[in-house]
């Protein structure tokens, strides 16, 4: 039953996350949709995604697009490793919308504890657990990425059905490093990522930590999808 939605299109930040979806189809047999590395932020996402070679592809007739990767938690409910369905996506008031049907499927097949979530996009990184608390609280959100409500708003417009699904890499409780200066154009820059994290070394080992078992959950999940 291998790629039974089916899904045409996984878009994955660059990155460690990219590799781990890549990592998940190894092995795997059927119908594999085609992984796309996208930049980190919503700025470059969108600009990207207007000059994509892959246009075409995304949006062709009856395509689906399913967003992987990881996101920070809003939430005492959503903690390190757990796996997000996203329902919608807010952003400065406005609101986007997952595709019902195509959520609902993957949904029941993912034999995984799931939860639904609605999503947050914040356009820089939320890294203090107190404003992550209070945007958490005052946008009834329950987790955060850098890139849902720009990826939703372009495929909504286009028809194009869109499902996200990601895996909690950070929790609400404790800071992560403020790597604002690392993040350029939609890539990480190795220096300031280094010196951002040698400046905060306990919040950093929290960091490596908590992404390090989200991209296990990550790779885990994309493998059960496709392999039946």
């Amino acid at each position: 039953m291998p790629n039974f939605l089916p899904i045409n299109t996984i878009l994955v930040p660059q990155g460690a996350e990219y590799k781990a979806v890549c990592r998940a189809f190894r092995g795997v047999t059927g119908s594999i949709p085609t992984v796309v590395a996208i930049p980190v932020g919503m700025k470059p996402l969108l600009k990207y995604l207007h000059a994509s070679p892959a246009n075409a592809q995304f949006l062709a007739p009856k395509s689906r697009v399913l967003i992987m990767g990881i996101c920070g938690s809003l939430s005492d409910r959503y903690k390190i490793g757990d796996l997000v369905l996203y329902q919608d996506c807010v952003y400065q008031g406005k609101q986007q919308e997952c595709d019902r049907t195509f959520t609902a499927q993957l949904h029941s097949s993912v034999s995984q504890k799931v939860s639904l979530v609605k999503a947050l996009t914040s356009d820089h990184l939320i890294w203090s657990a107190a404003e992550k608390r209070r945007l958490g609280e005052t946008l009834a959100a329950d987790v955060v990425d850098m890139e849902g409500f720009t990826a939703l708003e372009f495929f909504n417009a286009a028809g194009v059905d869109v499902a996200i699904l990601r895996v909690v890499s950070d929790d609400c409780q404790h800071n992560i490093p403020d790597l604002t200066p690392a993040i350029n154009d939609g890539s990480l820059n190795p220096l300031p990522l280094a010196i951002g994290m040698l400046r905060q070394p306990l919040a950093a080992t929290r960091l490596i930590r908590g992404s390090l078992t989200a991209l296990k959950v990550l790779e885990q999940v994309t493998n059960l999808l496709f392999s039946g």
